[in-house]
């Protein structure tokens, strides 16, 4: 059996007072879903806020405020490229191999997945490893890591890959939903714009998967 899930790489959440979050192993990955409970949904934003932790470089963005959750979210709230560092984990249960994102991939680039099945016929995710995804007629083959000649691989049907990504669509779209009902408890007036801005940082609307203009330029390690 193949599993298909989007995951994100978790900040460290050690010392983190400003909302509750779960203890879990920094720079492991969280699958995001409607399943989480409510400190999973506060690990995940913590760790998206903290990726986007950075003073926007353009003059007209307001400064830094004081207060320590407001100075928390501010590039979360003001950075017009977001970036949730993770992707897809895909895991062959039956063969035991996992196929994880790389470093510098982001759940906003998912629409390369896509990619395979209607374009290039090829995608890679990151670097450290360097997981690579290609199209071969109507199977795909997913190479763990494409700089070693001894990668383990995992293959799949084009039609049973497309209905994974179909899949780890609506556990995103159901995230999203957990973070709004989360929002109005946890971060009062700031629910709205952290809400709108986690949506930003996910590439997700109304109408499905990503496009193709929303993709994040590749990043440098």
């Amino acid at each position: 059996m193949i599993v298909l899930e989007p995951v994100l790489e978790v900040t460290d959440p050690a010392g983190f007072t400003l909302w509750p979050v779960a203890g879990m192993e920094p720079y492991g990955f969280l699958p995001l879903s409607g399943a989480l409970a409510p400190a999973e949904v506060g690990t995940a934003v913590m760790s998206i806020a903290a990726h986007n932790d950075v003073v926007p470089a353009a003059d007209d963005h307001p400064p830094r405020p004081a207060g320590p959750l407001g100075s928390f979210l501010h590039g979360l709230l003001t950075m017009d490229d977001l970036f949730a560092s993770g992707g897809m984990r895909v895991t062959d249960t039956v063969s035991g191999v996992t196929l994880l994102p790389g470093c510098c991939n982001g759940l906003e680039e998912r629409r390369d997945w896509f990619d395979v099945l209607d374009r290039d016929g090829w995608a890679s995710f990151g670097h450290d490893p360097s997981p690579l995804a290609e199209r071969h007629v109507d199977a795909v083959r997913l190479t763990v890591d494409a700089e070693r000649d001894d990668s383990p691989v995992i293959e799949l049907t084009v039609g049973e890959l497309r209905r994974l990504l179909t899949a780890a669509e609506r556990d995103l779209t159901e995230f999203l939903a957990l973070v709004a009902a989360w929002a109005i408890r946890q971060l009062a007036r700031h629910a709205d714009p952290v809400t709108s801005a986690l949506a930003r940082a996910l590439a997700l609307t109304a109408q499905g998967p990503p496009s193709a203009s929303s993709r994040r330029p590749g990043a440098v390690a």
